[in-house]
């Protein structure tokens, strides 16, 4: 009976025990997942629909604070800083890291050297970086009003203190920040586009200026797609600068809107409200990404794809 019994049980295939490991070897990422990023934003969502203060119990009021915060002068200059930031921001770090890349692709003297200065700011802790930056713009003694009044005898302005000049000081701050990292994910699709499509390109004499826009870029587009994707994000996750520099002035021209949500939590303590506005900008940030690639087909190059489509 025994032998029987054991000769009756199902044996796993190959497939099946490969599918059980590859369960295995993710389920730290799924718990992870669950717990710290699924878990969080449920119980945001239930939040946003009560009052909470951290001290007494939380009450259901309904949508009350989605009808508060349309009617927020404050959350909507938010919203129009973080917008208006990440238009110059997120294609301006796309085209300065292209560029680094490109640069740090050629065969020069130190080339390792090179790729470790470029990504050093990656590696930066926020706080100390944005203080240097803060040294760097001070009015007074900074480094570039400095240089400006040595070299071409002109007053620098005060770059945080003024309204039209504290978005594009926060602009170049966050592209010199990101531009190791980009430049690295840049370099690495640069370094698996074939030679054999600038070779054959050289064969037909076509200029440096064609090779990039009719090779480079094509092939780069999927890397740009994905920079695109996570730059959109990080704007909108934007604090430590505005936190410690400006603290959302001068008159909100900084105020953004991850400072401005946790203003709330951590001075007003309305949880409610601020799960409110994190829902709406998460819902926000959900429709540009579905936009986004919505458009990827019409301007993303997948060679694999093609290859498919030829094939069939």
């Amino acid at each position: 009976m025994a032998i029987s019994a054991k000769a009756k049980r199902p044996r796993l295939t190959e497939r099946k025990k490969e599918s059980i490991a590859g369960w295995l070897f993710i389920s730290p990422w799924i718990i992870g997942f669950i717990i710290f990023t699924l878990g969080p934003l449920l119980y945001a969502i239930v939040l946003s629909f009560y009052q909470w203060d951290f001290i007494q119990d939380p009450k259901f009021i309904g949508l009350r604070n989605f009808e508060r915060m349309f009617g927020d002068k404050l959350f909507w200059q938010s919203l129009k800083v973080t917008v208006s930031y990440g238009l110059m921001r997120v294609p301006m770090g796309i085209i300065v890291g292209i560029g680094a890349a490109i640069l740090l692709n050629q065969r020069v003297k130190l080339l390792g050297l090179w790729r470790v200065i470029y990504y050093l700011p990656v590696i930066l802790p926020p706080v100390a970086t944005t203080l240097m930056w803060m040294w760097i713009y001070n009015p007074r003694y900074g480094v570039i009003n400095n240089f400006l009044l040595s070299v071409f005898h002109i007053q620098g302005p005060a770059w945080l203190q003024d309204q039209r000049l504290v978005l594009p000081s926060f602009m170049v701050m966050a592209v010199w920040g990101a531009m190791g990292r980009n430049m690295l994910i840049y370099l690495s699709g640069l370094q698996s586009i074939s030679k054999e499509l600038y070779n054959a390109a050289d064969v037909d004499g076509a200029k440096s200026l064609a090779k990039f826009f009719y090779i480079t870029l094509p092939m780069l587009s999927p890397v740009i797609f994905f920079n695109l994707i996570t730059g959109m994000i990080d704007v909108f996750k934007l604090f430590s600068q505005p936190f410690i520099m400006t603290e959302g002035g001068p008159r909100n021209a900084s105020l953004f809107f991850y400072y401005y949500m946790f203003r709330y939590i951590s001075e007003r303590f309305q949880v409610g409200y601020a799960a409110a506005m994190s829902l709406f900008v998460f819902i926000l940030i959900m429709i540009l990404t579905v936009l986004v690639f919505r458009s990827s087909s019409a301007w993303v190059y997948y060679e694999g794809e093609l290859k498919g489509r030829k094939e069939q």
